[in-house]
């Protein structure tokens, strides 16, 4: 390898799916050692333009060069060959195995394992030291943290050789402390003679970590710019085209009467383990009422209990007054029934049916509806119409009622959902996570829909584990530390500082002084 050469050159890189052109005569050079940025709305091509750098897709034209030498990469191995690792969103991981025996999957017949599995452990631990990735060799994946599974995704990239190394995503699933763990990590590999790829639509993070910053859109390479001589405000209009507002604007908030009550509320988890702990509060008509807190301390089982989901060990949930039976009778039809809508945190687990067709899923719990109905039979054309109606107001590309649910970008996904849920015109809205893996683009959308659903004289329960969304758009906000209500402060008012605080535990009044 010359000094001058980069790192990685893309030439030229087209890449089509049927009518679908995803790259555009992409160019992109990327320097050696340093942490470069991708950025781009859902469905910008940046996630292909990585799959034909990595061998899971072949361009239809165009020329890939590695340290300054044009390379056919084929597959991942040939990828692995040339130096080149990803880590993707969703973790390649078999959670039974040891973190040692992850490392190891798929070098059996490599050079890396002529000695053994004790040559094996050796290098793994040597990598550890070297990088600052500390994990237990002998620790079961399903026994580690999620930031703890993605240190062993970045140690079986440099088991086999990597000196590129792709990250898509990595932030999508972290807490903020794991986070920032994580851009540690990058920094140290960066020292050490790594060149790191950043595939992200979180633009302070692209400001905070990165050296280089590249903006896709509509499949195109729009501008590559120095980290330091731009701003999240010039990025955000490169990705969009047009300018973005990156702050909510609002009014101050007129609430109404209660519309939820939650009184003395426990819950169990999956494993028996109570998550929620004697939690009451309210939330009143013309407010939006967030909860903020470090993944896992037991606000997914909070919003489950409300919407019906999982049943609550004690305690009561009212809707305008009204009991609804949330320890043994109530579920989401119910609920649904008294004005309740629920835009869950995991679209694809519990909000989507991906291989249903986007129309489909548009009244997926709401099909019993009699405008949805002809006789005994589902009225398909008045669904479908419905069904582009919704895709025209909350702007879902592309605009095919007909499309799989699967072939449709996370933040149009994330889109379906929503629509689903506010055009059935709810009393209460509960919305978990409402712009987790969505684009810059399409997070401005949905939060002005929220704002206008508040002002609407709707109450709306906000849970999300990103502060800077509480923040802008909550008017009260409450913080869950281990099952309990630590701590409330007004939205306008609360600054991050107190509020990570109280999100480590610490009593709201004491981070108050």
């Amino acid at each position: 390898m010359t000094a001058s050469a980069p790192a990685i050159e893309l030439r030229g890189i087209n890449k089509s799916f049927g009518p679908v052109h995803a790259n555009k005569n992409i160019n992109l050079s990327v320097e050696n050692a340093t942490i470069h940025g991708i950025v781009g709305e859902n469905g910008a091509g940046k996630s292909t333009l990585m799959s034909i750098l990595y061998g899971f897709y072949q361009a239809d034209s165009g020329e890939i060069q590695v340290d300054g030498k044009p390379t056919r990469i084929a597959d991942s191995e040939a990828a692995i060959a040339a130096g080149i690792g990803m880590v993707h969103q969703h973790f390649m991981l078999v959670e039974p195995f040891t973190v040692l025996e992850n490392v190891i999957l798929g070098a059996e017949g490599g050079g890396r394992l002529a000695g053994g599995m004790g040559k094996a452990r050796e290098e793994l631990e040597r990598l550890e030291r070297e990088y600052g990735l500390d994990v237990d060799p002998d620790a079961t994946i399903e026994s580690l943290s999620v930031g703890a599974q993605q240190r062993v995704e970045i140690l079986k990239a440099l088991f086999r050789g990597a000196r590129i190394l792709i990250l898509d995503e990595p932030t999508g699933v972290l807490t903020p402390k794991e986070a920032d763990e994580l851009f540690k990590i990058l920094h140290v590999l960066k020292e050490q003679g790594t060149t790191v790829v950043l595939i992200t639509h979180k633009l302070r993070e692209i400001m905070a970590a990165t050296d280089n910053v590249s903006v896709m859109r509509q499949g195109e390479m729009v501008a590559t710019r120095k980290t330091a001589e731009t701003s999240m405000e010039e990025l955000a209009e490169l990705m969009v085209g047009r300018k973005v507002l990156l702050r909510v604007d609002k009014t101050p908030a007129e609430p109404g009467d209660e519309a939820l009550k939650v009184e003395n509320l426990t819950v169990r988890g999956g494993r028996g383990v109570l998550r929620v702990k004697d939690v009451s509060f309210n939330v009143k008509r013309g407010e939006i009422v967030g909860i903020a807190g470090v993944a896992g301390n037991g606000q997914s089982e909070l919003l489950e209990a409300i919407a019906g989901i999982r049943h609550a060990e004690a305690g009561r949930v009212l809707i305008e007054g009204q009991p609804i039976g949330v320890k043994d009778s109530a579920d989401p039809a119910i609920l649904r029934e008294r004005g309740v809508a629920h835009v869950p945190e995991d679209r694809h687990r519990m909000g989507l049916v991906m291989p249903f067709e986007e129309y489909e899923n548009s009244i997926l719990g709401y099909h019993n509806a009699q405008r949805y109905q002809s006789g005994l039979l589902l009225n398909l054309g008045v669904i479908r119409d419905d069904a582009m109606d919704k895709i025209e107001k909350f702007d879902i590309r592309p605009p095919n009622c007909r499309l799989k649910t699967s072939n449709f970008s996370g933040g149009n996904q994330q889109k379906i959902v929503l629509a689903r849920e506010i055009e059935t015109d709810p009393t209460v809205l509960l919305i978990g996570q409402p712009t987790r893996g969505v684009d810059i683009g399409a997070i401005e959308f949905i939060h002005r829909r929220i704002v206008e659903l508040r002002d609407a004289g709707k109450a709306i329960l906000l849970v999300s584990v990103e502060l800077d969304e509480i923040m802008s758009l909550a008017d009260r906000i409450l913080v869950m530390f281990d099952g309990t209500l630590v701590g409330e402060r007004a939205g306008g008012t609360a600054t991050e500082g107190e509020l990570g605080l109280m999100m480590a535990g610490i009593d709201g009044r004491e981070a108050a002084q």
